[in-house]
């Protein structure tokens, strides 16, 4: 209850100050009566937020940015047998470095990543061979920039409960990679990663050598899982605005009641639950430098008015807000949906696909540019190579199966492919025939049987596809991605084709 003895007190120091008002303007009176309010709220709540975090049983581990150590609860030394003096004021990496109390966990890769972590860590104090699980979440300040790193940790206590926390978190994590809304980039940390040499591939990379020197709005198009994101990197890279705040928003992963606000900004006061200071968008976030709209076809139709408005005129008003603010912002707009379909249907203004498609890139199905393969192949046996420790040959037999398939979750479903084939096939000197039909649900032979109907090879077909995109994803709302179709449809066909699935993994 410290740090509630701590506002009281400061309470009363503003009462004292307020006893003397005469002293004061009238601006510093409203203001220190605003403090109070605010301070006299959160004590009403009665919630101590340092009392929270000392009373849980899993360890807290608090870094600046530079990965200075700021904080340790209570239970990390329970967990850990680390006292607080050891490695409070000291800097992660040269913790780990010396290596007598921990190696592992997440915060160095958090530092480098600026993303969200899972790391295994091992306690070596005293001899020790503690193991535990850390998950490294990363702080951001309001200009983007990285300001603290938050890791938590709890023991593994025995193999059967790392199994078990460890597919929990696969699955949290696989749907936090769902749902992530945001990303913000101040620095020109992104690299090329368009690969293959296809005409069609080669005839979108012409386009982005043409558009990206200038501020024409750009719209991608394409299935799901064939790079739309990579390609909005590179028109960042080579732009004019490369090195300038880059902000990704994902918006069909923000709720409708939310996205206005989130995008826009709002003014203190705007609604109930409202910061008490207001908000800043991400259109002012992104000022002067560039913004990515992904899954722009799932805007609601009531915002789709106001982004119009604020491309056309360069200028946004925060919610519950009356002052303009002027924008210079390169817009890039991404989506795996038919805008002219979803136009017909009315779910999409005509007059903002116009204003969108300036510059109009529609990045091919995998399946149409078959020439790629192999360049893909190479490129993630290299990746997972140096990510698992293990090697990866496939022969020219594999990589003919490899091109044979449809890939209706286009690169992705490669890359998944390529991974599970590194981790699980790597102690085979190629010949892994056997393991790529298996994963990718692929059958000796590609005619129907004389006695099937059209309708039954059609179903049996939809099946295997399924079926194989399910092998590869991380939840029904991500099979529904890849296919495009909702995780409702997906769901349906498990139980119409008495496809196995395990139960609870949505």
């Amino acid at each position: 209850m410290e740090q509630s003895l701590a506002i009281q007190q400061v309470i009363e120091k503003i009462d004292r100050a307020l006893g003397g008002s005469a002293e004061l303007t009238e601006d510093a009176v409203s203001l220190l009566k605003e403090i109070r309010w605010d301070l006299n709220v959160f004590l009403q709540n009665g919630i101590d937020y340092k009392v929270v975090v000392d009373s849980l049983d899993d360890s807290v581990y608090i870094t600046d940015a530079e990965g200075k150590v700021l904080y340790v609860n209570p239970a990390h030394q329970k967990n850990t047998g680390i006292l607080p003096e050891e490695v409070l004021g000291r800097y992660t990496s040269d913790i780990v470095a010396k290596g007598d109390l921990f190696t592992g966990g997440s915060t160095l890769d958090v530092m480098e990543k600026k993303t969200r972590i899972f790391r295994l860590a091992n306690v070596t104090k005293n001899g020790a061979s503690g193991v535990g699980y850390t998950v490294g979440v990363p702080i951001f300040d309001d200009q983007g920039q990285l300001h603290q790193i938050v890791v938590t940790s709890r023991p593994v206590l025995s193999l059967e409960s790392l199994r078990r926390d460890y597919q929990h978190f696969l699955d949290s994590s696989g749907n936090a990679r769902d749902t992530q809304q945001v990303k913000i980039t101040k620095k020109n940390s992104i690299t090329r990663r368009m690969i293959g040499n296809s005409p069609a591939l080669k005839k979108v990379a012409t386009t982005i050598d043409l558009a990206a020197p200038t501020d024409a709005t750009v719209l991608i198009t394409g299935e799901s899982g064939v790079g739309k994101e990579i390609v909005a990197n590179e028109i960042y890279n080579a732009s004019k605005r490369v090195g300038k705040t880059y902000v990704k928003v994902n918006c069909a992963s923000i709720p409708a009641n939310l996205l206005e606000s989130e995008l826009f900004g709002y003014e203190k006061g705007a609604f109930s639950g409202a910061n008490a200071s207001g908000k800043t968008g991400l259109f002012e976030t992104a000022n002067g430098g560039t913004l990515l709209l992904d899954e722009i076809g799932d805007m609601p139709m009531d915002l789709q008015v106001k982004l119009l408005r604020a491309i056309q005129e360069k200028k946004i008003t925060r919610v519950g807000g009356t002052r303009p603010i002027d924008l210079d912002i390169r817009f890039i707009a991404a989506t795996n949906s038919d805008l002219k379909a979803k136009i017909a249907a009315g779910e999409f203004r005509q007059d903002l696909y116009y204003r969108l498609n300036v510059i109009p890139v529609n990045i091919p199905p995998l399946r149409d540019r078959v020439e790629d393969i192999d360049l893909l192949c190479d490129h993630f046996i290299e990746l997972f190579s140096k990510k698992h420790g293990r090697h990866l040959t496939l022969t020219e037999g594999d990589r003919q199966l490899l091109r044979s398939y449809s890939w209706p979750g286009n690169v992705r479903e490669l890359e998944n492919v390529i991974e599970y084939l590194t981790i699980c096939a790597s102690s085979m000197d190629g010949g892994n025939e056997e393991m790529i039909r298996g994963v990718l649900d692929i059958s000796q032979g590609t005619a129907a049987p004389e006695n099937f109907t059209l309708a039954e090879s059609v179903e049996n077909y939809e099946k295997s596809v399924i079926e194989s995109v399910l092998r590869s994803s991380r939840s029904l709302r991500d099979a529904g991605e890849k296919l495009g179709v909702n995780a409702s449809t997906i769901s349906r066909k498990i139980k119409q084709y008495g496809i196995e699935y395990p139960k609870g993994k949505n």
